[in-house]
């Protein structure tokens, strides 16, 4: 038995905050120009009284409707995401009983951003393939408009809030269809995105009340964007080569490749200086915004959407961010 990607879906909170909006805040900025620098038209932000596992409870809900899977049968979730309800417990718990799971449910969180998704993907393969599970809900939830201050435009052009739900199963098949995978890790880069407050469930700042440019580095997020884009294109197309090593590909040989969604500016680089033919290669979040975690299943919902990504294709899955934590996987599409 091997494990096999059966559904995605994808939650967007109803709040958006568009270019119009925050061009105001920057001298000579414009909606257009905001658009060519990032690809990003609009983004969507949680409301006051949202949290991450809102987010990744209504894409929970959205999934287990469409494929009328029975509850019972899902026997593990995992919730990726850097903004938990509270410290303690563990939020996947809390999402178990939402969506009304049963109690031989295993449940956990994982604490990773931009690479979490195929980190997610990794873990519920193991647990299907050891025998440990049969189908794994796999989570993801951000809210990062919580904590970007008001004057710190750069940021807040790029993020947006969203939820997805992928549901990993056990198919019975002759060959494995995700995988190989490669990661990495270098904690030095830690500093160059980082947020250092928490317990979100019940934090005194909220959506409508973004944290103002008096507060300190402890209650926002900060970000050295030119130290992580220098981190990208060292390390991602190290990455790719030694994941196309182990899996004994050539990189022609990959039908559609879909990257953590960081922003176009980025994207295009790595693509040109990957050499991915540009039809091979997947961007959307033009009304999405960087939804951190979430990007990656969004990126491939919306290739599903648009029929660039259809059952036999071979995709690679390439996430890489804040840590700094990078990972990438192949999947045979179904």
């Amino acid at each position: 038995m091997y494990a096999a990607i059966r559904h995605i879906a994808c939650y967007l909170p109803a709040t958006v905050l568009t270019n119009e909006e925050l061009a105001p805040l920057a001298e000579h900025w414009t909606p257009e120009k905001i658009f060519e620098k990032t690809g990003i038209r609009e983004r969507h932000i949680a409301g006051p009284d949202e949290c991450a596992s809102d987010l990744a409870f209504q894409a929970g809900e959205q999934l287990l409707k469409a494929t009328g899977i029975d509850r019972g049968r899902i026997d593990y979730v995992i919730f990726c995401t850097q903004l938990p309800d509270y410290p303690l417990p563990t939020t996947a718990c809390l999402l178990q009983d939402r969506l009304g799971l049963p109690t031989a449910c295993g449940a956990l969180d994982i604490n990773l951003g931009c690479s979490g998704y195929v980190y997610g993907l990794g873990l519920a393969q193991g647990l299907i393939e050891t025998g440990q599970a049969s189908h794994v809900l796999l989570l993801t939830g951000e809210t990062y408009s919580k904590v970007l201050r008001d004057d710190d435009v750069s940021v807040r052009t790029l993020f947006g809030d969203a939820g997805s739900a992928t549901l990993i199963e056990a198919v019975s098949t002759d060959d494995r269809l995700i995988g190989p995978y490669v990661y990495g890790t270098d904690g030095r880069g830690g500093p160059n995105l980082m947020l250092k407050r928490n317990a979100w469930r019940t934090a005194a700042v909220t959506v409508g009340e973004h944290v103002d440019e008096s507060s300190s580095d402890s209650e926002a997020l900060t970000m050295n964007g030119p130290e992580i884009f220098t981190f990208t294109l060292k390390a991602v197309p190290k990455a790719i080569q030694a994941l196309l090593q182990r899996a004994e590909r050539q990189l022609d040989e990959i039908d559609l490749f879909v990257f953590h969604q960081a922003n176009q500016y980025m994207l295009t680089h790595l693509r040109n200086k990957i050499g991915i033919p540009e039809e091979k290669f997947v961007i959307a979040m033009e009304h999405a915004g960087n939804t951190v975690s979430s990007t990656i299943p969004y990126a491939l919902q919306a290739a599903l959407q648009d029929g660039r990504l259809t059952p036999g294709k071979l995709v690679m899955l390439v996430g890489f961010g804040v840590g700094y934590s990078w990972g990438a996987t192949l999947v045979r599409w179904t």
